[in-house]
C-alpha cells in the first residue's frame, strides 16, 4: 500500500497512516487503502484488536482540500459517490466486529477528528489538538457529524462543529471525545498494553457483538430494541465463549481467552 502500513503482531492490527508530507489528509486512495486494511483485520482471525496510529505531525488533518477543489468542477452525482466513500469507511469502523483503538499523537482535525470520533477507544498525548473545523472554508462537517452527535450529544456537538474550534486532549477528554490521556514517551506502550488486557480479559466474541449492538440498538424505538436485545441474549447463551465462561467461572479456573 502506498498510504497507510499494515501490521500484525501479538493478535493485534496496526493500520498506520503514512502520508506525513499531507499531514495524513484523506485522499479517495488513502481512503480506499484504509477500507482494505481495515477489512483485512477483520476477516483475520489471528487479530483480535486493531489499532489505528500514524506517522509524521499530524494524526490527520482531515480531507485533502486540494482533492475536495478538484472535485469542485465534478457533478452531484460525482461529488455524491466520492461522499459515500468516506461514508463507508466510517460507518465500517463504526459498524467492524473488532475494537478499534485509535492513537493520536497529534492533531486530529476535520474528517481526521472523525476518524478518532468512530473508534471504540481514543488515546491522546497531552499536545494532541481536536476539532471540526469544516465551518471555517466553508465546508460542512456532514458525514462526521451524525457520529459525533452520539458520541457526545448534541450540545456539545453543536459547540464543536458550529463553533468550528480546535481543543486541547483535556477538553475533549471532558467532553467524552476521547478515553485516556497519555504522554508521547509512554503512548504507544500504553495503548498496546490496554488492548492486550481486552484481548487476555474478555471474550473477543462478546466485545464484536456488544460493539455491534451498541451501533444498532440507536436506531430503534426501545420496543425493537428491546426484542432486539432479547434475542442476542438468547443467542449468545448457546456461543461456545459463554460455555466456556460461565464453565470456567463456576470451576473456579482462570479464563484464557487467547
Amino acid at each position: 500500500m502506498k498510504y497507510i502500513e499494515y501490521a500484525v503482531d501479538d493478535h493485534l492490527a496496526y493500520i498506520t497512516l503514512n502520508r506525513p508530507e499531507k499531514s495524513n489528509a484523506l485522499s479517495y486512495d488513502l481512503v480506499t487503502e484504509l477500507q482494505l486494511a481495515f477489512k483485512t483485520a477483520e476477516e483475520d482471525a489471528n487479530v483480535k484488536i486493531i489499532i489505528l496510529k500514524a506517522r509524521g505531525d499530524a494524526f490527520c488533518a482531515g480531507a485533502d482540500l486540494n482533492y475536495l477543489q478538484a472535485l469542485q468542477t465534478n457533478s452531484f452525482e460525482q461529488n455524491l459517490a466520492d461522499s459515500n466513500h468516506l461514508r463507508d469507511l466510517l460507518l465500517g469502523i463504526y459498524q467492524l466486529k473488532k475494537i478499534v483503538i485509535s492513537q493520536v499523537h497529534a492533531h486530529a482535525l476535520a474528517g481526521g477528528c472523525g476518524l478518532a470520533t468512530v473508534c471504540d477507544f481514543t488515546f491522546a498525548t497531552p499536545e494532541a489538538n481536536f476539532g471540526y473545523t469544516e465551518v471555517k472554508v466553508g465546508f460542512v462537517p456532514a458525514i462526521v457529524m451524525v457520529f459525533l452527535l452520539r458520541k457526545i450529544g448534541e450540545t456539545r456537538a453543536k459547540q464543536l462543529l458550529l463553533g468550528g474550534g480546535i481543543i486541547t486532549a483535556a477538553e475533549a477528554l471532558a467532553m467524552g471525545l476521547i478515553h485516556h490521556i497519555r504522554e508521547q514517551a509512554v503512548l504507544e506502550q500504553e495503548v498496546k498494553d490496554f488492548a492486550l488486557k481486552l484481548i487476555n480479559n474478555n471474550s473477543a466474541y462478546a466485545m464484536g457483538v456488544t460493539k455491534q449492538m451498541i451501533a444498532k440498538v440507536q436506531t430503534l424505538s426501545i420496543e425493537e430494541a428491546l426484542t432486539f436485545s432479547s434475542e442476542m441474549n438468547a443467542k449468545s447463551r448457546t456461543s461456545e465463549d459463554c460455555k466456556k465462561g460461565i464453565a470456567a467461572f463456576l470451576n473456579k479456573e482462570k479464563i484464557k481467552w487467547t
